[in-house]
């Protein structure tokens, strides 16, 4: 299972939601606060590569998977591979 990366905020119910998600299914993950970092949505846009306007911002190892809502699409939709 490659490594989730989560752009995010603490105080974002989607953001935290995303972690826990990983958490409850032992999904390895790095966890990046934009605010304990001083990024800006755009500073985000430029490590992944497309605008940003919302966060989570998600990615499974380098590819960019979107917010959660798609994130927890992905991982039904990987499901079997996530249980081996």
């Amino acid at each position: 299972m490659e490594q989730v990366t989560i752009y995010g905020r603490s105080s974002c119910g989607f953001c935290v939601r995303a972690k826990h998600l990983c958490e409850a299914r032992n999904i390895p993950y790095v966890w990046i606060d934009m605010v304990e970092r001083g990024m800006s949505k755009q500073d985000i846009a430029n490590e992944i590569g497309r605008p940003v306007h919302t966060v989570p911002q998600i990615l499974v190892g380098r590819e960019y998977v979107g917010g959660f809502d798609q994130f927890y699409a992905w991982v039904r939709d990987h499901e079997t591979e996530l249980t081996r």
